[in-house]
């Protein structure tokens, strides 16, 4: 039976006693086990990092994680975080590539690649985010498009490294507020060329972009497809708890 990852970030949301609240609420209702085959994961903003740490406990099944990461390991980065400090602060999981890191801060793929190999030298595990704009998705170049993304910041690992990987596919036209949710059979080719890629390769091919209590069981039924990545459906816990129980219900099936 796969793995099957159902995380989240927060992206810029959520104070400390926001983030001490979900948490504290996500530790009790999993008392000490996931659900069977299901890794949960959660990605705070970096004030948060270590408070849920604290909270979720040293040994709990939640993986935490950050949403970027420098690649060097100290030095003269004015507001930057390293990998090392992501680590000290409770991180296990580094979310590399995110669009908007591309779009706003000038993340590229050879950033992309320094970051997912910082990420694996420390012991981290890298969330690579690889996705097209609508332009691209229009002109029919999606697939070669996130190849291209996913062969450059992975480029140079070996078999044991790639292992320790998982990508998430998030169009950019289905992501955030004025997203709209992509089709089953708009999923279905991008998964097909990720997972001849990839199945079998990394730990996880997830997939993100609007994602809700209302077609997340439509989405872990796509070919190749090993979890989510949720944004706003999963910042209240209810929501959160919910995709749990759809991801269990989906491997029970």
């Amino acid at each position: 039976m796969s793995t099957l990852w159902v995380g989240t970030s927060w992206k810029m949301n959520k104070t400390l006693a926001e983030g001490r609240e979900w948490a504290s609420g996500l530790r009790d209702h999993l008392a000490g086990a996931a659900p069977e085959g299901v890794q949960p994961f959660v990605i705070p903003s970096f004030t948060a990092t270590a408070a849920v740490r604290e909270v979720l406990g040293e040994d709990s099944p939640v993986l935490l994680g950050v949403q970027n990461a420098h690649w060097e390991d100290a030095g003269a980065w004015t507001g930057e975080v390293s990998v090392p400090q992501a680590k000290d602060a409770g991180a296990q999981i580094v979310e590399i590539g995110h669009s908007e890191r591309r779009e706003h801060f000038g993340e590229t793929i050879e950033t992309t690649r320094l970051k997912v190999s910082a990420t694996l030298h420390h012991g981290l595990i890298p969330l690579l985010c690889i996705g097209e704009s609508a332009e691209v998705k229009d002109s029919g170049g999606t697939s070669e498009f996130i190849l291209d993304q996913a062969h450059g910041a992975l480029e140079g690992l070996d078999d044991q490294q790639l292992s320790r990987v998982v990508i998430a596919y998030e169009p950019i036209w289905a992501i955030g507020e004025q997203g709209r949710p992509a089709t089953v059979e708009e999923l279905i080719e991008p998964f097909a060329a990720l997972g001849e890629q990839y199945t079998g390769k990394v730990a996880g091919l997830l997939y993100g972009g609007s994602v809700n209590l209302d077609n997340a069981a439509d989405l872990l039924g796509i070919g190749h497809v090993t979890g989510l990545f949720v944004g706003r459906t999963a910042w209240q816990l209810e929501g959160y708890l919910e995709l749990l129980r759809i991801a269990q219900t989906h491997l029970a099936a």
